[in-house]
Parts: structure tokens; C-alpha cells; sequence
């Protein structure tokens, strides 16, 4: 992932809590100085209006103007001579801002009255933000320690949190969406809720409200993504019989060629059978790459490949079908004159039918899952 121009670790919620990094978190950034999050949230460059104006050619004079604002960074303009370097965007006057505390400030007093297991969330609250473009593009992930999922055996537990962030230059509305940290290979699963978002047109909405119901969905997730992940163990699949080896299947799903080496590379080395793994070691993989190798910036990009990733556990009768439909296309493709397959083609396609005719019949379960899932949601919203 591209790499932010300024990172800023915190624990806790503010100076009356105490907490510490947990150690995979503390050992992954080489043991970072942390700060509470309400003053992290505090030092986040913020945005003020001011007045535009626009130089007529013909006469060599300014125009005032009513029907844009720009959106500056006060204490910039207050303390650098290069006044342009405070200047986020030249927005219409229908445009609102949205400052950090304006959201972040509301989720304080929510973390001080949501607990897990009796301890509030404001005790065991951590993570990172990161910023780019001068402050006015924020991405953060906020982790409770504690609220997790344990898998089997001795591994590590998922660490439950959410993704938020906002930027001040009209690409990014203010966006929230559930997310887990996997802390036995340090790997991010995004993207485990629908992505809820505000926009900065009108009247700043009631975040309080906002908040308590983003973090009642992420209990949610939180209880069913074990039976997820489970059921996602439970489907292997063949790489062997299969007329594409580990990197080829990342490939035909939609990831790019490097993306796919790594997540590859990672599936192989985790798998029970190297060469019959299952759907959620394939999805261990997948995020292994988009964390750690992804060279892009966070956003339009990152989500496309998240979701790929997030079928792979969630949804595998879709991930076999876009795999099967691909190999199709290539074998198409690759067709003699008179279009006839060739008959490596043909078998290769009949193999890959045989393990979506085994993946449906699992399918039903993973659809049920998530209608179950959708409807505590709808249940918890009203």
C-alpha cells in the first residue's frame, strides 16, 4: 500500500485509560509512541472556509464570488508563508464540512458506554491513522482488544474493528466499515460490514447514533464470522486436477499478476496440503497480499480487490464461478481457427465444473449464514 506521509499509533481512549499496544500490534510497527486517541484525533489537521475570488483577464481585476468556498487549514495559513500549501479545495457552496472531532468526538462518549465482556471499549481501544496530501485525506483503523474471534486449536485470535476515514477534497465522504486484524500473520480482512458513509452536503447527521449502530453490527459480525470461516475450511480445492496451478487461480479470479505471486506463494505455505487447499486459507492468502504487497493508495482500487478476497470466504460459489467463467474466456480465446476447444481446454473446464457442482452443494449453507447475518442487522437498525 502506498505509503502514508504521516502514521500515528494510540492506545487508549484518553489520558484517564490506561492501555497498552498488544504485542503483535507493538512488535509489527517496531514499537511505535502512542498517543490517546482523542488526541490523535485532536492533532488531525482540520478545514475552515474562506471566500473565493477569480481575476478577470480583461480588466486585471478580482472577482468575489458566492457560489464556491475554499476549504483551507487555519493553523497553516496562521504559521507557513506558503500560504497555497493550506489549500485543500475549491468546493461549491453546497458542500459541509466535516471536521475530525465533528465525527470522531460523538464515538468518544459511545466507546466510554459500550463494553465487552464488562470492560468499555474506551479501555481497549487502539490502532493507527494515516495520513496523506498534507492532512486533508485520513484513513484510520480503530481495534478493540478483547473483542475477537478465537479460532481452533492454538492460534492467535481476529481482532474486531472498523476502518474509517474522510478526506477534504471531494473524493472520500466520511465512510465507516467493519474490519478484523488477523493476528497470527498480521493480515487486514476489510470490508466485514456494508461500507455506511455521509456526505458533506447539508446538515451534519447525528453521529452518536451512527456510531452505537456500526459497532452493534460489528458484535455481529464478530459472532458469526468463526461459522464463516469454518464452513470456508471445510471446501478445499484440488490445485492438482486443476488446469491452473495456486497463482493462476488468484489470476483468473482478478487479481494482478504480483498481488497473485505473493497470495500464492502464502496459500501454499499455510495449507494443510499444499496442492488441496481450502477456501479459507485461500482468502489468508489473498489478504496476505493486499496487506503487506498492495501498491496502490487506499481506496477505489483496494476495495475492488477486497471484495475478490472477501467472496473467496464468504461467497466461494461465486469466487469458483468468476474462475470458471475466466478460464472459459481464456480457453475461448485460445481456440483454433474453426473454434473448437482443444481438448486440454475441454478437460480443464469439465474439472473446474466438477468442483463448483461440489461447492453448491455447500452453497445453501453459506447463503443461509448470510441471511441470517442481514437480518440481525435489519433487527439491531430498528
Amino acid at each position: 500500500m502506498e505509503d502514508a506521509e504521516t502514521r500515528t499509533a494510540f492506545a487508549g481512549l484518553d489520558g484517564r485509560t490506561d492501555t497498552d499496544l498488544p504485542t503483535w500490534f507493538d512488535q509489527l510497527h517496531d514499537g511505535p509512541e502512542t498517543v490517546p486517541f482523542s488526541r490523535a484525533i485532536r492533532q488531525l489537521p482540520r478545514a475552515t472556509e474562506t471566500t473565493v475570488a477569480f481575476k478577470n483577464p480583461y480588466t486585471d481585476e478580482w472577482v468575489d464570488t458566492d457560489r464556491f468556498n475554499a476549504l483551507v487549514e487555519p493553523e497553516r495559513l496562521m504559521t507557513e508563508a506558503d500560504d497555497e500549501s493550506a489549500l485543500f479545495h475549491v468546493p461549491s457552496d453546497s458542500y459541509s464540512i466535516i471536521n475530525p472531532t465533528d465525527v470522531y468526538g460523538p464515538l468518544e462518549d459511545v466507546l466510554r458506554e459500550t463494553d465487552v465482556d464488562g470492560t468499555p471499549l474506551s479501555e481497549v481501544t487502539f490502532g493507527e491513522m494515516r495520513q496523506y496530501r498534507g492532512g486533508g485525506e485520513v484513513h484510520m483503523d480503530i481495534m478493540f482488544d478483547g473483542l475477537s474471534v478465537t479460532l481452533p486449536g492454538e492460534r492467535e485470535p481476529i481482532t474486531m474493528g472498523v476502518t474509517t476515514g474522510y478526506d477534504f477534497f471531494g473524493n472520500n465522504a466520511v465512510y465507516v466499515e467493519g474490519f478484523a486484524r488477523d493476528t497470527a500473520c498480521a493480515n487486514s480482512i476489510r470490508a466485514l460490514t456494508d461500507r455506511q458513509s455521509i456526505r458533506h452536503v447539508g446538515d451534519i447527521e447525528d453521529f452518536e447514533a451512527w456510531w452505537e449502530d456500526i459497532l452493534g453490527q460489528l458484535e455481529l459480525v464478530a459472532n458469526d464470522l468463526y461459522g464463516f470461516i469454518r464452513d470456508a475450511a471445510d471446501v478445499t480445492i484440488d490445485i492438482a486436477a486443476m488446469p491452473f496451478d495456486h497463482a493462476e487461480f488468484y489470476t483468473l479470479l482478478g487479481f494482478p499478476e504480483y498481488l497473485a505471486e505473493h497470495a500464492a506463494e502464502d496459500a501454499r505455505m499455510n495449507a494443510d496440503d499444499p496442492f488441496e487447499p481450502d477456501m479459507w486459507t485461500l482468502h489468508s492468502g489473498a489478504t496476505y497480499a493486499l496487506t503487506h504487497f498492495f501498491r496502490g493508495k487506499e481506496g477505489s482500487a483496494l476495495e475492488r480487490y477486497t471484495r475478490l478476497a472477501n467472496d473467496i470466504l464468504f461467497n466461494p460459489e461465486a469466487t469458483i464461478d468468476r474462475v470458471e467463467q475466466a478460464y472459459e474466456q481464456r480457453v475461448a480465446e485460445e481456440s483454433d481457427h474453426d473454434g473448437q476447444r482443444s481438448l486440454e481446454g475441454a478437460n480443464g473446464l469439465a474439472q473446474i465444473e466438477r468442483v463448483s457442482e461440489a461447492v453448491q452443494e455447500r452453497a445453501d449453507q453459506f447463503e443461509k449464514r448470510e441471511a441470517q447475518l442481514r437480518a440481525r442487522f435489519e433487527a439491531e437498525a430498528d
